[in-house]
């Protein structure tokens, strides 16, 4: 079914009209990323409030062997309601993502720097403004109070009948929002009357109604024969905007294309091409949302095929593996290709079902808060793991889980854990879209993995949903930011541990330039991408993972460098501007996945995201299955001998740093 122009947006209009209309299509366009943006947060605090656990496993690494920790995942074959849920949930999360990213895209073609921390749904402190149990409005579609669903909140919670209704009501057909509104003004005819630059967008209804607005004023026409969309094209094409693809990118990790049926990016070659790949763009959202393209009757309808993901694309990009691992069933592609054939209101109606049934359970007021035992943390493979004395006991956790659970301000913490983990993702898509001249920027899947893990933390710690609305306060003025207890150069290693506002999870996000990081080592000349491509320890020659210089602290450190010369940065002092680490604090079990070198440097108070030298102090070896702390504690110590003070010991991890996952 080819999308059909409203009756309004068919008649030609005045020439005159035309920046008017451009202001109109801008501010529609951005109005796109703000919904999809809106309910990625949304969709994310239920779905890890699923009661369940999760092994931490990787290629050809036993590194986390016999070990769980909180929080559900995706399952290959899911034999409860808790599994059938949470894949359900995880397949609208991911195609959400895939919606913002195609709104950014042609929120770029149409001529705007696409912003993720807009004011429409965030505050300067990253508080998320938009959800709250007072809040009734969907950004730009719709105010709950004018519509049947006037009792439910626009708010963050457990996966539960309030949120379902929600979540239907965000995702639900223009058919049945029509019959749900009481009052108000919704459904506007484009282009819109009397509107004028610098107004507020009118509601909505729906989703839907938006993109066929959208489309609408792409596609208007003037009296002297030009469109919007050749107006656009011309500058677009001429201008190369920004436009980036997660999904339908083969490179890396990522051998195979996703989505055959249609592009996620638009080639400006062709105007017609480019005009039929926006319009295929905002079909693939609506029709995947609510099945727009295909609701002919009172009967939902599945999924065009052309708008569903390959199976085996899919398990050739998102391959799964068990404690020693090994490959096993891809259970991130058996979650979205048995439920991406099914619109989104369609498959929260089906976990509507699993809700009423009672079978389904979650973090909210769950018995195992603040009763965790060391035996609901292991798998039958614990004692055969080779990292054990490396590792903190399961007891340890379970001791930690509990000890948290307790602490008054455990929930305000872990809400910041949560808000910081999401903006390490925003804050770097404002740039991956816009990056600075001369710069590249990578998009964070460490940021997007680890704030997931970061939600389900804060709900098994405390039993209740994170507070994504308290925001965090900025790091402090002249302190050196470390990545956690033990690490901090000014205080002799004193302090307990990180700050909390610049707790996150980063790589390509966060600006953590002197901020640590958790094992997914960086170059400290940049560019990169996590520890995969770190050298073995034999390109340099010999080493036991100690400190390799005697502390000439000039050029070479007193020794030559390796070849390839491939240095990465410690994760207490990190030398990445704009690259960072992947989380802060660092989890105590955090292992090193790989071996390398890196170079240690000192930094300055007044300005850490200067070393004091361009030159390293001195260098270190680190080899798989280390305990990043201890790593950063080692450069930690030695900036501390260079500066010629003394160190103090190092501490036990605490609490926090125990609870937290490690990073994959």
């Amino acid at each position: 079914m080819t999308r059909t122009l409203s009756a309004s947006a068919r008649a030609s209009r005045p020439r005159s009209n035309l920046p008017t209309d451009l202001a109109a299509l801008k501010a529609i366009a951005q109005a796109a990323i703000d919904v999809e943006l809106f309910t990625i947060p949304l969709y994310m605090t239920s779905l890890y409030s699923i009661e369940g656990m999760h092994e931490i496993n990787s290629a050809n690494n036993q590194l986390y062997l016999g070990r769980l920790w909180p929080g559900a995942k995706t399952a290959a074959a899911p034999a409860n309601a808790n599994e059938k849920a949470f894949n359900i949930v995880f397949s609208v999360f991911i195609q959400e993502m895939l919606h913002l990213q195609m709104a950014a895209n042609m929120a770029s073609v149409i001529g705007i720097k696409p912003d993720f921390t807009s004011p429409a749904l965030q505050d300067e402190r990253h508080g998320w403004t938009c959800y709250g149990p007072g809040k009734t409005i969907i950004p730009n579609i719709v105010d709950l109070k004018d519509t049947t669903h006037e009792d439910v909140p626009v708010n963050v919670g457990a996966l539960n009948e309030d949120s379902i209704r929600l979540f239907l009501a965000i995702e639900q057909p223009e058919e049945d929002a029509r019959k749900a509104i009481k009052s108000g003004t919704y459904f506007p005819k484009a282009p819109f009357a009397d509107w004028k630059i610098g107004d507020t967008l009118p509601m909505f209804g729906t989703i839907g109604w938006m993109y066929q607005c959208y489309y609408d004023y792409l596609s208007l026409r003037y009296d002297d024969g030009s469109t919007l969309w050749e107006t656009v094209w011309k500058k677009a094409s001429k201008g190369k905007p920004v436009q980036n693809d997660l999904f339908n990118v083969t490179s890396g990790g990522h051998p195979m294309r996703e989505f055959m049926g249609f592009n996620t990016m638009v080639a400006l070659t062709y105007k017609d091409i480019a005009y039929q790949q926006m319009v295929a763009m905002m079909d693939a959202i609506t029709d995947q949302g609510e099945g727009s393209e295909l609701r002919k009757n009172d009967a939902l309808e599945a999924v065009m095929p052309r708008y569903c993901p390959d199976k085996d694309a899919l398990e050739s990009d998102y391959p799964s593996y068990d404690g020693k691992g090994q490959l096993v069933d891809s259970a991130d592609a058996a979650a979205r290709f048995r439920n991406d054939f099914d619109d989104h209101y369609e498959r929260f109606q089906a976990v509507q079902t699993l809700i009423q049934d009672g079978s389904l359970t979650t973090w909210a007021n769950n018995p195992r808060i603040g009763n965790w035992q060391a035996s609901q943390l292991k798998t039958d493979g614990y004692d055969d793991n080779p990292y054990n004395d490396v590792l903190p006991s399961a007891d340890d956790i379970a001791g930690a889980l509990n000890r948290l659970s307790k602490e008054a301000d455990s929930h305000t913490v872990l809400s910041q854990a949560a808000i910081g983990a999401i903006a390490g993702v925003t804050t770097v898509l404002n740039d991956y879209w816009s990056p600075p001249a001369g710069t590249t920027v990578l998009f964070p899947y460490p940021s997007m993995s680890g704030s997931g893990d970061r939600m389900a933390i804060a709900w098994a710690v405390t039993g209740q949903c994170p507070d994504l609305s308290i925001g965090i306060d900025p790091p402090v003025p002249n302190t050196l930011k470390h990545a956690c207890q033990g690490l901090d150069f000014d205080n002799g290693g004193k302090n307990d541990c990180a700050q909390v506002s610049i707790f996150h999870s980063c790589k390509g996000s966060n600006k953590c330039h002197a901020q640590g990081g958790c094992g997914f080592v960086q170059q400290t000349t940049g560019g990169g991408n996590c520890s995969g491509s770190a050298p073995p320890a034999s390109a340099g020659g010999g080493g036991d993972g100690g400190v390799l210089s005697t502390r000439k602290f000039g050029g070479t450190c007193g020794w030559p460098p390796p070849t390839p010369s491939t240095f990465y940065s410690a994760p207490s002092d990190n030398k990445c501007s704009t690259l960072g680490g992947c989380a802060v604090p660092i989890s105590a079990s955090q292992l090193y996945p790989t071996e390398g070198v890196m170079q240690i440097f000192d930094f300055k108070t007044d300005d850490a995201t200067k070393a004091i030298t361009s030159d390293p102090i001195c260098r270190t070896r680190y080899k798989i299955g280390d305990a990043v702390h201890d790593v950063a504690y080692k450069a930690f110590a030695e900036v501390m001998a260079y500066r010629q003070m003394p160190a103090a010991a190092k501490p036990k991890p605490n609490d926090r740093r125990l609870a937290f996952p490690p990073s994959t």
